[in-house]
This record gives structure tokens, C-alpha cells and sequence, in this order.
């Protein structure tokens, strides 16, 4: 069970956090929400909570909580430019479908 960065996202994910001055990594993980049923959450972390479970990528720390993994485990999240776009993007091998805007997923 894992969930990874791309090289591309620690850099930005480390960039920021050096920005920022304070923080040791990445939550990443799950709410109900959307026509889909799951949307992504992703927040910076400054303390880690007791239950997360944690992973490393370039070295950067990729938190989650145990109730989330399920939903996301095999994610690999990547940073992405396109166009005029730039943000995170989601590869995750359990979503089976997505809704027409691209918030909500389902597995």
C-alpha cells in the first residue's frame, strides 16, 4: 500500500513548504462530496496527526489518514502545466468513473 509523488510534485510540494517556512509535508485523502460521491482533499501539514499513515517520495512526506487509503491506495499524484492550467493531478487506479466536471470520482 503506497501513495506517491512524482518528482515534479515533491519539487513543488518542497518549494512550497519552503515558502511557507514551516510545514512536513502533504495530507492527501478523501471527503464525500459531488455527483460522483469522493472528492480529493489535499492540504499542507505542519504536525502530523497520531493515525496517519506516511510515505516518502523525493523527500517529501506524503501523509493519509487509514479511513481515506482504500479510496487512494496505488495514487500517484503528479504536477501538471497545461496551457494557461498548472495544479495536481490525481492518477489513481481505483477510480471506475468520474463526473462530467472532473471534482468527483467513484471506486
Amino acid at each position: 500500500m503506497a501513495v506517491t509523488l512524482t518528482q515534479k510534485a515533491a519539487e513543488h510540494v518542497a518549494q512550497f513548504i519552503a515558502k511557507r517556512g514551516k510545514g512536513v509535508g502533504v495530507r492527501l485523502g478523501v471527503k464525500t462530496t459531488g455527483c460522483s460521491g469522493l472528492a480529493y482533499k489535499l492540504e499542507f501539514v505542519d504536525q502530523p496527526a497520531d493515525e496517519d499513515l506516511a510515505f516518502e517520495s523525493f523527500g517529501v512526506r506524503v501523509l493519509v489518514d487509514p479511513k481515506s487509503l482504500p479510496y487512494i491506495d496505488g495514487t500517484e499524484l503528479d504536477y501538471t502545466r497545461e496551457g494557461l492550467n498548472e495544479g495536481f493531478k490525481f492518477n489513481n487506479p481505483n477510480v471506475k468513473s468520474e463526473c462530467g466536471c472532473g471534482e468527483s470520482f467513484k471506486v
